[in-house]
């Protein structure tokens, strides 16, 4: 006796039953992706955020001073320093600090072109001399401000309290000093523009001509693979080892070149070769492989059919990649280019083997000068022990995001100016 017949299977029901199993499964896998992608993004958007918190949350805050010396020791006939006109305030400067102090100060900026202001700062800052005996970052001088104030009352009887800004006018306007109530950032800021001057006027012609050469004219043969495979490697090459090859060629090769002194126009204390101009080539070395390469890429999107149009009308080969086939990639290029900047104006490592003096307080004159960037000037700052040279390294690092965040802009536009016109 046998069971009941079993229904036979229509193939066509069994392929749309898999079909949809298989689109399912498909749309799982894709919504498992989505969310991976979006965890991924906001862990990104939550450290950057955590990263920018902390350097504004140690840029701002309040202060606590004490002074050398009391302000009310200083008033002449019982008029206090706060009102005293600038005469008796440069009378007041000139009594309590040495001769060659002063001297200085009046060769840096004569006293009669100074204004009340100026003169009264130099009072306060070579006379007063307030020091920072405790700071407090922004989150606790908001949020705290009560226990920060009695806490201060309680340890620090003898100071004044007061919120301040590392950051401001006269931290950018000032050279590096010891004290970090004095210290400025402005030999570094024009440090790191000397140099990254020098990097983009050296890497960026021989990076888009390297491009231009090896997309447009070189032959597929050994020798230009070879050299396609050395820039495609040299891309990934840690920074420290074009640091190691600008001291080698740059400061101990062509150290005469690099220092002016074959030129005549160097310094005696550079003649070492550890300059300005040695730093650029040395950047210029670093971000060279990736102009290269983001110009190679950009050239290569442009169709091949325009470079046929352009043959088919008589142009040559020259006045076909001027005219027709580099107008085209210019915006990828540039944008490489903003990349490639963007890295080297944040390096470090190379600048340290190439020789940036970590203490500097003389503005650079030329690319034959001697040199500091801002990213060694942060970098020296944290490695104090003092907390206060903490501070005004996240200024120093906000300065920075600023210089860095300014020079894309500029390139944006001049990137979305070429895209407008193509």
């Amino acid at each position: 006796m046998t069971g009941p017949s079993q229904p036979e299977a229509i193939p066509g029901e069994t392929i749309s039953l898999q079909e949809s199993r298989r689109l399912a499964k498909r749309h799982k896998m894709g919504r498992a992706w989505y969310v991976l992608f979006q965890a991924a993004t906001m862990v990104g958007i939550i450290a950057l955020a955590t990263l920018l918190l902390k350097i504004i949350d140690q840029s701002f805050g309040y202060v606590a001073f004490e002074n050398e010396v009391d302000p009310q020791s200083l008033a002449v006939d019982g008029v206090l320093i706060e009102d005293l006109p600038k005469e008796a305030l440069v009378q007041i400067l000139q009594d309590n600090i040495s001769v060659g102090v002063f001297r200085r100060l009046e060769s840096e900026k004569p006293f009669n072109e100074r204004s009340r202001s100026d003169v009264y700062d130099l009072v306060v800052q070579r006379v007063v001399e307030p020091k920072v005996v405790h700071t407090w970052p922004l989150s606790v001088s908001l949020l705290q401000r009560s226990s920060v104030l009695a806490e201060a009352g309680e340890k620090y009887p003898e100071a004044y309290i007061t919120f301040v800004s590392w950051i401001d006018p006269q931290f950018v306007t000032s050279p590096q000093s010891s004290d970090p109530v004095l210290a400025g950032v402005r030999t570094a800021i024009l440090g790191s523009l000397w140099t990254i001057m020098i990097t983009i006027l050296i890497a960026f012609p021989l990076g888009v001509g390297t491009a231009i050469y090896l997309q447009e004219y070189a032959h597929d043969n050994r020798i230009n693979r070879l050299i396609q495979t050395n820039i495609n490697n040299l891309a990934g090459v840690p920074s420290i080892i074009y640091g190691m090859l600008g001291l080698a060629i740059f400061v101990r090769s062509l150290g005469a070149i690099t220092s002016g002194s074959a030129f005549g126009v160097g310094d005696p204390s550079t003649a070492n070769g550890r300059t300005i101009l040695s730093a650029g080539l040395t950047l210029a070395l670093l971000i060279l492989p990736v102009i290269i390469i983001n110009g190679q890429e950009a050239i290569r999107a442009v169709p091949a059919s325009l470079r046929q149009a352009s043959y088919g009308l008589g142009a040559t080969r020259w006045q076909t990649v001027w005219h027709h086939v580099l107008p085209n990639p210019i915006p990828g290029i540039l944008t490489g280019a903003i990349l490639a900047i963007s890295r080297a104006i944040g390096e470090t490592a190379p600048l340290v083997v190439v020789g940036a003096s970590t203490f500097i307080t003389f503005d650079p004159t030329g690319p034959f000068a001697k040199f500091t960037t801002l990213p060694i000037q942060i970098y020296q700052w944290t490695s104090r022990p003092q907390p206060e040279f903490r501070n005004i390294a996240a200024a120093a690092i906000l300065v920075l995001l600023i210089l860095l965040l300014s020079l894309n802009a500029s390139a944006v536009l001049l990137r979305n100016r070429f895209s407008r016109r193509i």
